[in-house]
């Protein structure tokens, strides 16, 4: 697991754009605030990028890569193309599965199962129906949370651009896989649950 996913608080900002169909998003240091790594959906299909200017956006496959500046693979978010429920695999560095994340039906504000590689549960993603804010509990224990920072109503109305900001509660160690998971799980809140 690459040693910047140690770090507690990140803020997340998504590329603007009027008319864009792939999703892109640059990670910043809280405390430097430096880009840290970046979120690229490279290898975007002709049908797919048509798609996304469609009802069907929700539906339609992604494959979100997540490297640093200097183009070290840190992770990488899948997902086919879906038509009731979300499931969404997860792979680190080497491309080996780490886990998946598999949205719960009928869910107010937004549900997620977080996997590990086995499909054992190691935590839950879960949204309030009011507000844009997303919590990571497991045995009603908070691991991390996820709000929305207010771009302001001119980037908001005009473009699709969202800010977030990611704080994972210290009590999670540094190297586990959860932290990996949790980074993972913010750019399907965005891409499965709120477009």
């Amino acid at each position: 697991m690459n040693s910047l996913l140690s770090k507690n608080v990140f803020f997340i900002k998504e590329h603007r754009g009027i008319f864009k169909a792939a999703n892109s998003y640059d990670i910043y240091d809280s405390e430097t605030q430096a880009v840290v790594m970046e979120c690229r959906e490279p290898n975007l299909g002709f049908f797919t990028k048509m798609f996304r200017f469609t009802d069907y956006k929700r539906n339609t496959p992604f494959d979100v890569q997540i490297n640093t500046p200097q183009g070290q693979r840190v992770l990488n978010v899948k997902r086919g193309v879906t038509i009731f429920r979300s499931v969404v695999e997860v792979f680190d560095e080497n491309d080996v599965l780490v886990g998946r994340f598999r949205q719960r039906m009928l869910s107010i504000g937004g549900k997620f199962d977080i996997l590990d590689e086995n499909d054992v549960v190691l935590c839950t993603l879960q949204g309030k129906w009011t507000s844009w804010e997303f919590s990571f509990m497991k045995d009603n224990v908070k691991l991390a949370m996820v709000t929305k920072k207010w771009a302001g109503i001119g980037r908001e109305l005009f473009t699709s651009a969202d800010n977030y900001a990611l704080s994972i509660e210290p009590t999670v160690a540094a190297t586990d896989d959860v932290r990996l998971l949790i980074l993972a799980a913010v750019m399907c809140i965005d891409m499965v649950l709120k477009e």
